[in-house]
């Protein structure tokens, strides 16, 4: 029986994890901005389920959860940072005041929840830590550069992460949804106000993907939350987890191109230690 902390249980992904977690018999903080959407589970799980209000931009709350998890069920094994949303514009488009709130949810939150969770997780043997990116964190496209910003950054954190916990036993998961039917491009996605000309070829086709896409995505949401699980389960966890073909055909995608890019320029680009004599010092 795991401890779990779940951010952003309020829809999508992580209020399907935490519903699997909980009909599973495993213990569960389940937070979100509001908790009036967690009662139900909460009801369900008197025993096993507790929730409690958590903004990830607000100082002391990801603390909160963390103290909850302790005192009610004796610590924590898995933390899942899911609480995200996205923002679809060009890099000119966009402005300070779209973007940033965006920066500060996916990556800065994600963060400090980290920080207040770490303590209690190195306290346990094989714990995790499942940090929530997409395909959108493996390659960059036109009309979602902020959001690939975001989730590029929680790669590399997670990366450097997964060092630094590995010689303590605890295990760090990128998991990096493809389309799940969930309320990603609805409520969850922002849109910059304002649309410039110059970028007709490239960026209203990522606005009309959101417009004709929105409930109709193909991934079952309890089919990528199975996976999620059976990851953490797992003796030795994968650290990047791509879920669903979309994603998986993204990081071929990605591999391939950069596997070419280093190919082509691999003679010119190594090329630029000092020449051997001039490794000589002076007499």
């Amino acid at each position: 029986m795991k401890t779990w902390l779940i951010t952003g249980c309020s829809s999508g992904l992580g209020l399907e994890l935490a519903e699997a977690v909980a009909a599973r018999g495993d213990r569960l903080v389940a937070t979100a901005r509001s908790t009036d959407s967690l009662k139900s589970l909460c009801d369900r799980y008197p025993e096993t389920v507790r929730s409690i209000p958590l903004d990830v931009t607000r100082a002391g709350d990801a603390a909160k959860a963390v103290a909850l998890a302790e005192s009610a069920f004796g610590g924590l094994d898995v933390l899942v940072n899911n609480a995200g949303f996205g923002f679809i514009g060009a890099i000119e488009e966009g402005e300070p005041d779209e973007y940033r709130p965006m920066f500060e949810v996916n990556l800065f939150g994600l963060i400090e929840t980290t920080r207040a969770a770490l303590p209690a997780l190195r306290k346990r043997a094989g714990a995790r830590i499942v940090n929530l990116s997409s395909g959108a964190g493996i390659a960059g496209s036109a009309g979602f550069g902020f959001y690939n910003a975001s989730k590029f950054a929680v790669e590399g954190l997670s990366e450097a992460l997964a060092q630094e916990l590995r010689p303590l036993g605890v295990r760090v998961i990128i998991v990096e949804p493809g389309p799940f039917r969930t309320a990603f491009l609805g409520r969850s996605m922002a849109t910059a106000a304002r649309e410039i000309a110059a970028y007709a070829e490239t960026v209203p086709a990522r606005r009309q993907y959101r417009q004709t896409n929105d409930g109709r995505q193909a991934g079952d949401p309890a089919k990528a939350v199975a996976v999620m699980l059976q990851a953490v389960d797992a003796e030795h966890p994968p650290l990047h987890l791509p879920i669903g073909p979309r994603a998986h055909a993204i990081a071929e995608q990605k591999l391939d191109a950069f596997r070419a890019d280093i190919a082509a320029w691999r003679d010119v680009s190594i090329a630029t230690d000092f020449d051997a004599r001039s490794q000589i010092g002076p007499n």
